[in-house]
This record gives C-alpha cells, sequence and structure tokens, in this order.
C-alpha cells in the first residue's frame, strides 16, 4: 500500500558538518511544528550546493504528514505562505491500454542498450515476450574481452567491446542518470535500476549515477528479469540486412558470427531498432536499403584530464577535504569561443574516473570517460567539445552527407590510431605544449587503461575544433584557475559525444517515414543523449506496439 504524504518542503538547507538527523528537525522548524508532529516522511531530492565556497550545504526536498487532518494541514499551510511548503498530490501513473490487432509475430529489439534493455523490459512486464537480438555478448564474456584481450593484450575484438555487448555502450559509461528529458517515465526508468542493484540514492540525487563497477550486474539482472517473464535475449546476433515487403519490414538477416553458414532470414512482427551511436554499418545498410536518414548536428572536441585533487579544491576550496562531500565535477561553458558556430562546453564529467577507449572497429581510437560507483580514482576527465553543423563542413555529399558525416568522425578516429604506431595508446599532450604547439615530453600519466604517447594534439582534430580548444581554455581558467596548468593532460579525439543521424520517422506512430513495423529508437537513432533518455524513447516505443497490438496468449 502506497502512503500518501501530501506536504511537500523543499530548499531544506543542511550543513556538510551535519548529519541526516538534523534534517527532521530543520523540516518542523520550516513547519512551526513539533518534531513530534511528523507522522512520516520521505526524502524525494538532494542536492549539493557549492556556489558559495563559504557557506557549502546540501539542499533537501521532503514529502510528508502531519499528525493533523487533511484540512488542518492545507490551513497550517496557508498561514506560512511560502512556497517552500505545499500541498502536493503526485500524478496518478500512466497505464498503458493495451490494443486490438492482432500479434503475427513476437515484437523483436534490436540491440540491448538502455534504449533496448528498457523496450523489452517494458515489452516483457506487458506479456508481449520480446525477442532481444544483441550483437555483442554476455556482459561476463564481454568483461574478459575488454580486460583481458583489449586492455592486456591490445587484441581488439569488433564483436565485444566498449560500445557492444550486454548493456551498450551504457554498461562501461559510468551510469550518469542526469537527464534534461522531463518525463514521467523517467522515474519508472530510476526505479527500475534501484528495483535491480542500484543504489538508492538515484531516487533522491540530483546528479545521480551508478558507476560503471556496478553497471555489469545490474545489466545482467535485467536480462534475467525479461526471460523470466517469457523473453529470450540472443547475442551475437547481428542484424546486417532487412527486407521490406510493400512499405512494411518483413524480414532481417542475422549474421553468423562463426562465418560457417550464410546466417538466416528472420520474419518479423514490431521491430524496435536501438543500435546505439556507433553501429555505422548498420547505418550504412539502412541507407542501402531505402530507410530515411538525415544529418543532425553533433560534437567534436578532445578529452581534458586534471588531477581530481585540483577539481575538489577549485570547487570546494577549504573544505575540499570534508568527509561527506563527493568527489567534485564542473560544468563549464567558454562562450562563443568557436565563433560562428557557437560555444565550447564541458561535456560528461567523470570525477575520479578514467578515460575509455570507445571504437567500433579495429584501427581507430576515440576516447570517453567513465568512473567507478564510488568515484576514487586520482583523476578527473570530461570532453571538450563544440557542436557541428554537417551543411557547414564542406563535405562531398554527392553520395549521402549522413554517410559522409560518418566517414569524416572516422577519418579522425583512423589519424589519431596511426598517431601512435597503431597501438591503440591514446595521443596526449599537456595544456601547456598544446597553447604553444609543443610537443610534450617526460613521463606521461593517464588513467586510460592501454596509456598514452605524446602527440600535436592539434594535428588529430579538425582546424576549425583546435582553433576553438584554443580560444576556451584560457577562458575556462580564468573561472577555474590551473584548468590550463602543467598537469593538466589533452587527449584526443572526442567523436563520440552524440550521432550525426537521424533516422526518421513519423511522430505519433514512432515508426520509420515510410516503413511500418520499424520503431527507430535512442541515440543511434538520433532521438536520445544519455541512459536515462535513451530508456524513456524505447519505453515510449514499446508503449505504441503495446497499445497497438493484443497480447500474445
Amino acid at each position: 500500500m502506497t502512503i500518501e504524504m501530501p506536504i511537500l518542503v523543499r530548499n531544506i538547507p543542511i550543513g556538510i558538518d551535519q548529519d541526516d538527523t538534523h534534517l527532521i528537525d530543520a523540516v518542523a522548524k520550516r513547519l512551526r511544528v513539533e518534531t513530534r508532529a511528523i507522522r512520516t516522511y520521505s526524502v524525494v531530492r538532494r542536492s549539493l550546493d557549492a556556489r558559495r565556497q563559504d557557506d557549502i550545504h546540501f539542499s533537501y526536498q521532503v514529502e510528508l504528514e502531519l499528525d493533523e487532518s487533511p484540512n488542518q494541514q492545507k490551513q497550517r499551510l496557508a498561514r506560512l505562505r511560502t512556497p517552500n511548503a505545499l500541498w502536493f498530490e503526485p500524478p496518478a501513473e500512466a497505464v498503458v491500454e493495451f490494443g486490438h490487432a492482432p500479434l503475427q509475430q513476437r515484437p523483436i529489439v534490436v540491440g540491448f542498450g538502455p534504449g533496448g534493455m528498457f523496450a523489452a523490459l517494458r515489452l516483457a512486464q506487458y506479456g508481449y515476450k520480446p525477442l532481444v537480438l544483441e550483437r555483442g555478448r554476455e556482459v561476463k564474456q564481454r568483461h574478459r574481452d575488454i580486460m583481458q584481450r583489449f586492455y592486456r593484450e591490445g587484441d581488439f575484438d569488433p564483436t565485444s567491446n566498449l560500445l557492444y555487448g550486454e548493456g551498450g555502450a551504457g554498461t562501461y559509461s559510468d551510469g550518469k542518470l542526469y537527464t534534461r528529458v522531463n518525463d514521467p517515465l523517467c522515474r519508472y526508468v530510476l526505479v527500475s535500476l534501484y528495483q535491480h542493484g542500484a543504489d538508492p540514492d538515484i531516487l533522491i540525487d540530483t546528479r545521480p549515477h551508478i558507476g560503471s563497477d556496478r553497471l555489469p550486474t545490474i545489466c545482467s539482472r535485467i536480462r534475467k528479469k525479461i526471460k523470466s517473464l517469457g523473453g529470450d535475449i540472443r547475442f551475437e546476433s547481428q542484424v546486417d540486412d532487412i527486407q521490406v515487403k510493400d512499405g512494411r519490414l518483413d524480414a532481417v538477416h542475422l549474421t553468423d558470427p562463426e562465418r560457417k553458414t550464410d546466417g538466416e532470414w528472420l520474419h518479423v512482427g514490431p521491430l524496435i531498432l536501438a543500435i546505439g551511436h556507433s553501429a555505422r554499418d548498420t547505418i550504412r545498410m539502412l541507407h542501402q536499403r531505402g530507410v530515411q536518414l538525415d544529418p543532425k548536428p553533433f560534437q567534436i572536441g578532445v578529452r581534458i584530464e586534471h588531477p581530481q585533487s585540483s577539481v575538489d579544491r577549485w570547487q570546494y576550496g577549504s573544505a575540499a577535504n570534508q568527509q561527506r562531500l563527493a568527489p567534485a565535477e564542473y560544468h563549464l561553458v567558454a562562450k562563443n569561443a568557436a565563433g560562428d558556430q557557437g560555444d565550447v562546453f564541458s561535456f560528461c564529467m567523470c570525477p575520479g574516473g578514467v578515460i575509455l577507449p570507445t571504437n567500433e572497429a579495429p584501427g581507430l581510437i576515440a576516447t570517453n570517460g567513465a568512473s567507478r560507483s564510488q568515484r576514487s580514482g586520482q583523476f578527473a576527465n570530461c570532453g571538450l567539445v563544440m557542436t557541428v553543423n554537417p551543411q557547414d563542413l564542406g563535405l562531398d555529399s554527392s553520395e549521402n552527407l549522413v554517410l559522409a558525416c560518418m566517414d569524416y568522425l572516422q577519418r579522425w578516429e583512423r589519424l589519431a590510431f596511426e598517431s601512435t604506431g597503431g597501438t591503440y595508446r591514446v595521443p596526449a599532450q599537456r595544456a601547456t605544449d598544446y597553447m604553444t604547439n609543443t610537443l610534450s615530453d617526460g613521463k606521461l600519466e593517464t588513467s586510460y587503461p592501454l596509456g598514452g604517447q605524446w602527440a600535436h594534439i592539434k594535428g588529430l582534430i579538425p582546424d576549425s575544433v583546435a582553433l576553438a580548444i584554443s580560444r576556451a581554455i584560457p577562458i575556462l581558467d580564468q573561472k577555474l584557475p590551473g584548468f590550463a596548468g602543467g598537469d593538466t593532460l589533452i587527449t584526443a579525439p572526442e567523436t563520440r559525444a552524440s550521432s550525426p543521424v537521424r533516422i526518421n520517422r513519423d511522430k505519433i506512430t514512432r515508426q520509420a517515414v515510410d516503413i511500418d513495423n520499424l520503431y527507430p529508437v535512442g541515440e543511434g537513432a538520433g532521438y536520445a543523449g544519455g541512459i536515462v533518455s535513451a530508456a524513456v524513447d524505447g519505453i515510449k516505443s514499446a508503449d505504441c506496439i503495446i497499445s497497438h497490438y493484443a497480447p500474445p496468449p
């Protein structure tokens, strides 16, 4: 039974030297009641306010019920006349109504990243027994492939890596759950993650994250839940072709990972396409088969790394070593550093984290970041990127501008690989040397698991991006003195912040334009930008299927 707590109290400050036992007293004081008058309460939001280093504190939102009648509680709030204490009635949870059209084939979900995983979970919970097709491997085997074959031996596996496999790129992306998407389904995603093993703090923190060390277990638990509800997951099952008949997706072709046969054709019903932002081979296949694709703006830049102790000092000042403060993060913008193309800004900041290789094919280097649950590493990193409009690149679009954008990004990734002698070490340069066009020397310390190699970073990114980064670094150094210091490391390239493609879909049916039965979702389709937003996008397409088709018997 749900306990209704109709009063919402906001912006309750609690000092960093106080524990949460002070919270209920502070709430009572705000409402001008005795502490014992609070019948029950629940923390619904917690954030850290570090805007002033002399007044760093936590801010809480609390739902509660007083030991009074509803009318007495409402009258009390009316007398207080404060926007920080109000009568709160949470909206009823939306329920998806079953459709009536017969379901000839079970729903299929292609890709088991956040978008595909939550689409499959939703379908399974409603009794639709989805079949998931994932090109990579189950998370335990995937983990061994990455840690042993790639990190220790330098042997990259294009079928099992940091992008492909159970959980998709999200499994090793730190599990940042912050999103600008304002949708009730965001709560559903957080609760589902908590139910499958995430820390309950994700339900109240304003910038929640899970940690790359805990995500693999959570992904496997969600997979087991889907299977317990009648769903199936087939790993090492890459969709490498599709067949469209009379404007409707009819079948998909699965490659044979052992290459012992020609693979198999599988006739399909409704199919959710959640391929992720780096399945470039799948995008090329879809283009060849006439699926409508549009180019869209994307980000490109570098990944910059600092000692975490420096970031703590910038943000917290003399309170940097206070036990209750988590490793600090930052969110920065260098206004107009890219000239007519806009700002340079930080992206995917990872306190206490590592820089990771995020290439989907051999012979490439691309960077991303992640943190473990405790964020206890000695380094912090973030992407430092600018937004690029495909039409401004002067690319040869005689074939297709989407494909030209993918070729453009891949060219820089291949150049980075070649610059380090084909070793998968990451190209690196000290920020001070980047500004003076000097090749760095001496000991190179980085969190990148395959190590780094000194390089001229400006030669590994487009000239316009290199110039924008050169303008941005001094601006950001003024905001955080030391940001451009000698212990600041720049690595490159950062090319996976977003996809340059959008797979066009109908706004109402969410099916691909001119192709029924095909539901493109998530980052790879150009409709999301993170774990939660991709999950929500997948759920919404699953709901469209549920509301159209009757569940199987």
